[in-house]
């Protein structure tokens, strides 16, 4: 059985698969502000994941004692749905590559990051951890969130057989800094933040934005996962999942209003009531987590001033 990683990862070599990610970023800055000096991190010109030779030397040269797993591959509806042999291929290969060559070199942990997507479509809500594997996944991202379901059931099947200490976490919807604000394909918040800029700067008097407004969404600030993730890979040592989430839900209509007073935008919104809201409710259930010590800090009037002002910052590099 691995042993349970001490209170302090300062000392360790960690590594961060996906250093470059929304969330790996977000992992290696709370890394190093702890006073963490040894991370690892390698683009994917340096190593490609899905090479499972590669994959092996890396660790068997580096040894890793702490492993984040944050790397893969990700897209909105559109991807996900028109390119399903690649999402499930590249992430199973990434996944188990790293999985089992930290168990192979003897890493003393892994962490493993699924999704909230991993849970029925009909889930009850909020979503417990308890009922992953009771109905039909969500057809648009199956292929993505089957993939992750595999990850988890490798972590927990690399716990029973070998006890390698690998735990999994299911975050809530991300955003933050180094999100991606494409109007195309990226999700709602940072698309409104975007959309509210860029009317504002062109004068314009509305906004349009889908749907009816009224369905509810839950979100994190990625500094707020981050923060969980070091906590728990500290503190929990159980082959069962973890969801990590903010615990609060906001309609589309208020997080409108919450992006717009950040940006200063002015005018009006319009809602486009032809075009769907997609599901009423996406809300997960964070008591596991809040009873083992961990809660969210980051408010999200406070994450979206903070996500506007990144924006502002790299706007010129951002792609349009």
């Amino acid at each position: 059985m691995s042993t349970a990683p001490s209170s302090s990862l300062s000392e360790a070599v960690i590594y961060v698969a996906g250093h470059r990610g929304l969330v790996g970023s977000a992992i290696c800055r709370a890394l190093e502000q702890q006073g963490c000096t040894r991370i690892l991190t390698r683009t994917h010109a340096e190593l490609d994941l899905t090479d499972q030779a590669a994959v092996r030397a890396f660790f068997a040269d580096n040894q890793p004692d702490y492993v984040f797993l944050s790397a893969a591959k990700v897209g909105g509806i559109h991807a996900n749905d028109s390119l399903p042999a690649d999402f499930i291929r590249d992430n199973l290969l990434i996944q188990t590559n790293i999985i089992d060559a930290a168990h192979q070199c003897g890493s003393k942990k892994l962490l493993f990051l699924g999704s909230s997507c991993i849970y029925p479509k009909f889930a009850p809500q909020p979503m417990q951890e308890e009922h992953l594997l009771t109905g039909e996944l969500e057809p648009t991202n199956e292929w993505y969130a089957v993939a992750k379901i595999a990850g988890i059931k490798m972590c927990q099947a690399y716990h029973k057989q070998h006890g390698f200490n690998a735990i999994s976490l299911m975050p809530t919807n991300l955003y933050g800094p180094g999100d991606n604000f494409d109007l195309q394909n990226s999700h709602v918040l940072p698309a409104l933040i975007r959309k509210f800029h860029e009317a504002k700067i062109q004068g314009l008097p509305e906004v349009e934005i889908w749907g009816t407004g009224t369905p509810k969404r839950e979100f994190l600030h990625v500094d707020d996962l981050a923060s969980a993730c070091l906590f728990l890979m500290k503190k929990y040592n159980d082959p069962a999942i973890v969801n990590v989430g903010s615990g609060e839900e906001v309609s589309i209509s208020e997080l409108a209003g919450l992006v717009a007073e950040a940006v200063g935008f002015q005018g009006n919104v319009r809602y486009n009531k032809d075009m769907p809201d997609g599901t009423p409710r996406k809300f997960l259930d964070v008591s596991k987590l809040s009873a083992l010590g961990w809660t969210s800090q980051i408010t999200l009037q406070q994450g979206i001033a903070d996500t506007y002002a990144w924006f502002l910052a790299n706007e010129n590099g951002l792609r349009k």
